[in-house]
């Protein structure tokens, strides 16, 4: 039977995760604050697979919004398909660095994220250190002109270097789409640029890391000696709801937050999200110390 109140937690986290995806203040982090103060009842199992898979509904959104950019057709120039392709080619050679090291580190990482010991520190330095960042590197690149106004004009070498700074954000904390922007921008990348590219690498990205957890926890399931360790008995269809749920809110919520994005970056630096970052950090420590010491028991 469906828990209503499961329901809205997975709407909760939908929305979350629409918001936090594309803005350049770690879904990761926001999601393991979230579960801090309104916990799944889910499996933890189960729970791990949720927090990977609902960003599949997060990642539809880029391909709808970006459908000219992103995709060949009959109506475009040979010129313009030839483009489309060489894009998908150098969106490829971006991802390979995030993608052998998350194969590798997929255990660690999980880990790391359910260990409440750790991932409060892990998460509370990387939205501070990445918000530092952010606003020394506006601060630096203020009056100067991008060397790269395009996502079509980037070379291979960007975006393997861009790939590289892609890598970081298997850190808790640190934001895929931050650590991609950052890395375009002190690469000479535009502000719209380094954020339009930062999609296009999240649709392999978030593919893959979502099919991977799906197949390790279909065959972890189907060959458990107790599966309800991974879906009590009679869950299965309540368990997808809350899944699908979770899906269909991150997609609607997306779409409003890279539409804002794209207008925001044009007009105004990433400098209110580095204090943002800087201030939610600090408020993470303070929670959890005064947690740790006892004051919130």
């Amino acid at each position: 039977m469906i828990d209503i109140f499961e329901l809205l937690k997975s709407v909760l986290f939908g929305i979350i995760e629409g918001i936090t995806e594309w803005l350049p203040i770690s879904s990761t982090g926001h999601m393991i604050l979230l579960d801090e103060f309104i916990s799944l009842d889910f499996t933890k199992e189960f729970k791990e697979l949720f927090l990977v898979v609902i960003q599949l509904g997060a990642i539809v959104a880029v391909p709808i919004l970006f459908w000219d950019k992103l995709v060949p057709g009959r109506k475009k120039t040979k010129e313009e398909n030839s483009a489309i392709g060489l894009l998908w080619l150098k969106v490829i050679v971006g991802v390979l660095p995030c993608a052998v090291l998350g194969v590798l580190l997929d255990d660690l990482i999980d880990g790391l994220l359910l260990s409440w010991d750790y991932a409060f520190v892990i998460v509370a330095v990387a939205l501070i250190v990445y918000g530092v960042l952010f606003i020394i590197i506006e601060r630096h690149n203020k009056d100067k002109e991008p060397r790269i106004d395009s996502v079509y004009d980037l070379s291979f070498r960007d975006c393997l270097v861009i790939g590289a700074y892609q890598m970081l954000a298997l850190i808790p904390g640190t934001s895929r789409s931050g650590s991609t922007i950052l890395g375009g921008m002190l690469t000479g990348v535009s502000r719209t640029a380094a954020s339009e590219f930062s999609f296009f690498m999240a649709i392999p990205v978030m593919l893959g890391a979502s099919g991977l957890k799906v197949l390790k926890f279909g065959y972890e399931y189907l060959t458990a000696d107790d599966p309800t360790k991974y879906i009590p008995e009679g869950s299965l269809l309540p368990y997808l709801v809350y899944l699908l749920v979770g899906m269909l809110v991150g997609f609607l919520v997306s779409v409003l937050v890279i539409r804002f994005l794209m207008s925001f970056v044009k007009r105004h630096s990433f400098a209110a999200f580095g204090i943002y970052r800087i201030a939610l950090g600090a408020l993470v420590i303070l929670y959890f110390v005064l947690r740790l010491s006892g004051v919130f028991a």
